[in-house]
């Protein structure tokens, strides 16, 4: 039933999002950059010198923070992060597992290795949350991996 559920949900957020809808051949970078809900993203990603890597062959899984995740973070936590690029790479790469996992690869109590070297959790009921964040849109397939939109920033340890 949760399979179902994400994929149902999966498509309805595809077809009300055209920008993340017709992704052929885009990388993981180029949707989340037309998209237009992931500038926060981009900027730091591009601050961080991690454009070119997740524009690369991957695969990639990419759980992708909205605006409005970075906004709901403590005020002047984001510019912080931009003036400390080790900070904001650990951070970053904590967002990031190698290859493609797609949300019914998922099960409760999982763990996955980030690019960082630390582990997020995955909680798979009505929802799948990483970490604690909630996916609010999964599979969205690049031709270099998948995004997994999530509603908040997850912080390593």
């Amino acid at each position: 039933m949760i399979r179902k559920t994400l994929v149902a949900t999966s498509f309805l957020a595809l077809t009300a999002a055209p920008a993340l809808a017709h992704n052929h051949g885009q990388t993981i970078v180029d949707i989340a950059v037309e998209n237009g809900n992931f500038t926060t993203l981009g900027a730091a990603v591009e601050a961080a010198g991690l454009a070119d890597t997740l524009s690369g062959d991957g695969p990639f899984t990419v759980f992708a923070p909205t605006d409005d995740a970075f906004a709901a973070l403590p005020e002047g936590t984001v510019e912080a992060l931009l003036d400390d690029i080790e900070t904001l790479t650990g951070i970053l790469t904590y967002h990031v597992v190698p290859g493609a996992v797609m949300s019914g690869d998922l099960s409760d109590g999982m763990m996955a290795e980030t690019v960082n070297g630390q582990s997020v959790t995955f909680t798979v009921r009505e929802t799948v949350l990483v970490d604690g964040a909630t996916v609010v849109m999964p599979d969205i397939e690049a031709s270099n991996g998948v995004i997994h939109v999530i509603d908040a920033v997850i912080l390593p340890q």
